[in-house]
C-alpha cells in the first residue's frame, strides 16, 4: 500500500493519491509492514511517532517524494515579536502550545553533564541559526560574544527566556532584524521523528530535512532521545537527509528505556557512575540486548550538523550497524553544553559497528566509541578541524578535542585508512587498538592512563565488559592494561608546532606525534616470557605480569618532521625535508595539497593482514569483518588496489593533489 502526505492538500484527506494526508504521523498510525509513505516537498511541523515494526522483507518507508523536499520540523513559527530595547524584541506563547513538555522549562542536565545546568531544552532560531541562550535578561541585551564559543558572531545572537504565569516569555536580540519578517522559529517538540515504544523494527526514512528539536541530554544509562530515532530497535534505514538544529542530539541509535536505571547517578547519587554504567550493560540482556532484536541500522548519505551535544548517539542499540557516507559538521561548537557525551559520533558498545567515508569536522570530538568498541572499524574517513579555533577559551565541562577516541574498550577496534588533519589524531585509553595505513597529523593521546581514578587514597579500577565474539552477551570483565596495541604503515607528520619541548611520554603527548609512547609497552618476546615457568607455574608470582602492561607492536610508519619513532619500530623511514600539508575547498570539493609522496616515494612497506595483527588479548578476537572473515589491507581510502608491496598512509598512489571529498 502506498500513502500520499502533502501539506499543502486543500483539506485532510484519505492517504490517497487523489487525497493526501496532511501530516506524516496520521500515515505513521496505519502504516503496516511493505508500506510506503511518500511525502510531497512541504514543511510538516509535527512530531512523527510510528506505531508498527516493518519486517526484514517488509519495510515501513517513509520517502520524501523529492531529495530533502519534505521538511519535517519541531519548530514553529513566531511572529508575534514586540520591540523592546535596542535590537532585542520581546515575545509571549501561552503554555498550552507545549502541551505536558514545555522546553523552556525543561533544563539540559543529567549524568555525565559537567556543565552548570542553566540551559534549557528550547532555542530561539533566526533564519535556521540557533541563537545563544544567556541566563540574565541583561546579557541578552549586551549581545556579548562568547569567548568559549566556537563561532565569535554567531555567540552575539542571544535570547533569553522566563516564565510568567501561564506564559513562556521570550527575549531575542536579533542585531538589527526585524524578527516578523525573518525565518524566525522557536524549538515545540521533544523530537521529530522517534517511535515511543521499543521494538518497531525495519524503518526507512529517505531524503527529508528534519530539524529543530528539544531534545534532552544524552547520557549512556539513561533513555537517549534524539531529534531522529529507531528507540530501541532493529534494522532502520536513516539515508539522504539533513539533520540539524537539534539542542542536544540529532540522530540516536539508543537505549532501551527504564526508569529504574535512567539517570541513576543524577537522581540517586549512592552508586558510582562507572557502576552505573555496568549495570546498564547487564541489565540489557533483560532488556533484548540480543544480535537477533537490537541494532543492525544503516545511517547513509545523510548531512548532520549544528547540534550541540552530538551528531550521532547511542549506547548499546548501536550494535552491528553501518554509519557511511555522511557529511558532519559543527557539532558542540556553541560550547553552551558540557560534558562527556560530546562529538561528532558518540557511541557506547559499537560492537561490530563499521563507520566509513564520512567527511566529520568541526566538531568537539570527531568519533568518539566509549566501552566495548568490540569489533569497531573506523575506515576511509576525512577527519579535520576537529578542535577548538585558536584562541577560543575552552568552556566548564567541555571536553578535550581529538580525531578519534576509544575509550575503556578491550578490543580489537580498528582505526585504517583515515585522512587524520586535526591536532590529536587518536586518543585510546584503551587497548586492543589497531591503527594501520593512516595519515596523521596529530599526535596520541591518553596512552596509559585516563581509566582509574585514585579514591579514598587508593586505584579505584574501571573494569569495563568484553564480550562473545561478534555478539553482546558478556564474556567478562577487566580493567584496562594499556598495551595491546598495532601501529603498522601509516604516515605521521610533526605538523603542529611543540610549545612544550620538554615532551616526555608521560607528559604533553597530545602535541608530539609519533609513536614514541608506546615504549613503555613491553615487545610481545619480553611480555611472554614472564609466562614461560615450566609446567606448575605460580599464580601469585604471575600476577605481577597479569596487571603488567601488554605488549605493543610497531612497524613499517613513515616519521617525518621529527616525529618521534617506537623503539618497537622494525621497518619505518624517517625521509629527509620538511612535509607540507594542506587541505583546501576547490570548487565544493576539498583537496589534500601535499609534498609527503616526493620524500618518501621509494619507501615501501608490507601487505597487513589479519593474521599479521594476531588478536586482541581479553576478547582473544582477531582484527576481523564483523562476520568472522580475514581482512586483508590491500585497498586504500578510495578503494584501489595496493600491490604486493604497499606505500604507508591510506592512499595506494600518492599525488600532489588528491581530492578526499
Amino acid at each position: 500500500m502506498i500513502y500520499y502526505v502533502n501539506a499543502s492538500a486543500y483539506r485532510d484527506g484519505d492517504g490517497s493519491a487523489a487525497r493526501p494526508f496532511r501530516h506524516v504521523n496520521d500515515a505513521a498510525k496505519i502504516a503496516r509492514p511493505g508500506d510506503e509513505i511518500v511525502v510531497a516537498p512541504g514543511i510538516y511541523r509535527e512530531a512523527v511517532h510510528p506505531v508498527r515494526a516493518g519486517r526484514e522483507d517488509a519495510r515501513i518507508t517513509f520517502r520524501s517524494e523529492k531529495i530533502r523536499g519534505a521538511r519535517i520540523t519541531g519548530a514553529e513559527e513566531l511572529k508575534c515579536w514586540k520591540p523592546y530595547q535596542g535590537d532585542t524584541w520581546t515575545a509571549r506563547v501561552h503554555n498550552s502550545l507545549f502541551g505536558n513538555w514545555n522546553p523552556y522549562k525543561e533544563m539540559v542536565c543529567g549524568d555525565w553533564y559537567f556543565a552548570p545546568t542553566v540551559r534549557h531544552t528550547g532555542a530561539v532560531f533566526i533564519n535556521d541559526r540557533m541563537m545563544y541562550e544567556t541566563t540574565s535578561l541583561q546579557d541578552c541585551l549586551d549581545g556579548k560574544a562568547d569567548p568559549c564559543a566556537w563561532d565569535r558572531e554567531a555567540s552575539t545572537w542571544t535570547w533569553y527566556t522566563e516564565q510568567d504565569g501561564e506564559e513562556t516569555v521570550l527575549y531575542a536580540n536579533f542585531h538589527g532584524l526585524n524578527p516578523n519578517e525573518e525565518n524566525t522559529e522557536i524549538s515545540v517538540r521533544r523530537n521529530v521523528f522517534m517511535p515511543e515504544e521499543n521494538g518497531i523494527d525495519y524503518i526507512t526514512v529517505s531524503g527529508f530535512v528534519l530539524d529543530k528539536a528539544a531534545t534532552t541530554w544524552a547520557p549512556p544509562a539513561a533513555y537517549q532521545d534524539g531529534l531522529i530515532g529507531p528507540h530501541w530497535s532493529k534494522g532502520w534505514i536513516i539515508e539522504d537527509c539533513e539533520v540539524f538544529g537539534s539542542k542536544c542530539c540529532g540522530i540516536s541509535l539508543g537505549k532501551y528505556r527504564d526508569p529504574e536505571n535512567d539517570m541513576y547517578f543524577y537522581t540517586k547519587h549512592v552508586k558510582s557512575p562507572t557502576q552505573m554504567e555496568r549495570d546498564a550493560v547487564c541489565r540489557g540482556q533483560y532488556h533484548g540486548w540480543l544480535k537477533e532484536k537490537i541494532g543492525h541500522h544503516i545511517i547513509r548519505r545523510c548531512e548532520v550538523h549544528h547540534c550541540e551535544q552530538t551528531g550521532i548517539v547511542g549506547r548499546m542499540g548501536a550494535v552491528f550497524s553501518t554509519i557511511e557516507d555522511c557529511h558532519i559538521h559543527h557539532i558542540c561548537n556553541s560550547s553552551q553544553l558540557g560534558g562527556a557525551e560530546t562529538a561528532g559520533i558518540k557511541l557506547h558498545a559499537a560492537i561490530d559497528v563499521t563507520i566509513r567515508r564520512n567527511h566529520i569536522h568541526h566538531c568537539i570530538q570527531g568519533v568518539w566509541l566509549d566501552w566495548e568498541a568490540q569489533g569497531a572499524r573506523v575506515t576511509r574517513n576525512l577527519f579535520h578541524d576537529n578542535m577548538r579555533p585558536e584562541g577560543t577559551q575552552q568552556a566548564q565541562g567541555a571536553m578535550f578535542s581529538t580525531d578519534v577516541f576509544i575509550e575503556v574498550g578491550h578490543g580489537p577496534t580498528l582505526i585504517d585508512n583515515n585522512v587524520m588533519l586535526s591536532k590529536v589524531s587518536i586518543t585510546i585509553p584503551s587497548e586492543g587498538i589497531a591503527a594501520v595505513h593512516n595519515l596523521m597529523l596529530g599526535g596520541f593521546s591518553l596512552i596509559n592512563s585516563g581509566v582509574d581514578s585514585i579514591v579514598n587514597g587508593q586505584r579505584e579500577p574501571r573494569y569495563t565488559p568484553y564480550h562473545i565474539r561478534h555478539r553482546t552477551e558478556v564474556a567478562g570483565f577487566m580493567t584496562i592494561l594499556h598495551g595491546d596495541d598495532r601501529v603498522y604503515n601509516n604516515i605521521i607528520v610533526q605538523h603542529y608546532p611543540i610549545e612544550h619541548p620538554e615532551w616526555t611520554p608521560e607528559a604533553h603527548e597530545h602535541e608530539r606525534a609519533g609513536t614514541a609512547p608506546f615504549d613503555i609497552f613491553p615487545s610481545y618476546e619480553e611480555w611472554i616470557s614472564h609466562f614461560m615457568m615450566g609446567q606448575e607455574p605460580d599464580m601469585h608470582a604471575l600476577g605481577t605480569y597479569h596487571f603488567g602492561h601488554l605488549p605493543a607492536w610497531v612497524g613499517g610508519n613513515a616519521y617525518l618532521n621529527g616525529a618521534t619513532v617506537s623503539r618497537h619500530e622494525h621497518s619505518g623511514c624517517q625521509p629527509e625535508g620538511r612535509a607540507e600539508i594542506a587541505l583546501e575547498e576547490k570548487d565544493g570539493r576539498m583537496v589534500l595539497k601535499t609534498n609527503i609522496y616526493d620524500l618518501i616515494r621509494d619507501f615501501r612497506a608490507g601487505i597487513i593482514t589479519t593474521e599479521t595483527l594476531g588478536k586482541a588479548f581479553q576478547p582473544e578476537q582477531a582484527f576481523e569483518h564483523p562476520d568472522g572473515t580475514p581482512i586483508t589491507f590491500d585497498s586504500d581510502y578510495f578503494g584501489a588496489h595496493r600491490g604486493p608491496e604497499a606505500l604507508p598512509g591510506p592512499f595506494a598512489e600518492g599525488a600532489a593533489e588528491i581530492t578526499v571529498w
